[in-house]
């Protein structure tokens, strides 16, 4: 069985994006934040954006994995978002395969049976889509 534990270094990214929701949090805006840790091992982080039109909103994640991208650090470690409470949350459907179609062995870090547990993104997504 795969080690789900927490590490050192996830307690750092979690921490990273407990303090981006304390500092941007903004309600109907930002009520989310993210952080990632790429295998080069740089952070990059992100708030969600909230939009009137709900379609128009990007999640946390994406605006996080989107830093990474504009710096071409795109192969994710292990990410994690946090609400404005700083508790751990799951990707949404569109996030698991935007992190999956970067870095199918991204960990991503949530809470299950009341313990942070770091988890492969591919567990979070069986059956992912791919174009043929």
């Amino acid at each position: 069985m795969e080690d789900y534990m927490i590490s050192d270094n996830d307690s750092k990214l979690i921490k990273t994006a407990k303090d981006l929701i304390k500092k941007r949090y903004k309600e109907n805006k930002h009520f989310i934040a993210s952080a990632l840790r790429t295998t080069t091992g740089k952070i990059f982080a992100g708030v969600h954006l909230e939009a009137h039109v709900g379609r128009v909103a990007v999640c946390a994640e994406a605006v996080a994995l989107g830093n990474a991208a504009t710096e071409g650090d795109t192969l994710i470690e292990t990410i994690v978002a946090v609400n404005e409470i700083g508790e751990a949350v799951s990707p949404c459907g569109m996030c698991r395969e935007l992190i999956s179609d970067y870095s199918p062995e991204a960990k991503v870090i949530i809470k299950r049976n009341d313990e942070l547990v770091s988890v492969p993104v591919m567990e979070l997504l069986p059956d992912k889509y791919h174009r043929e």
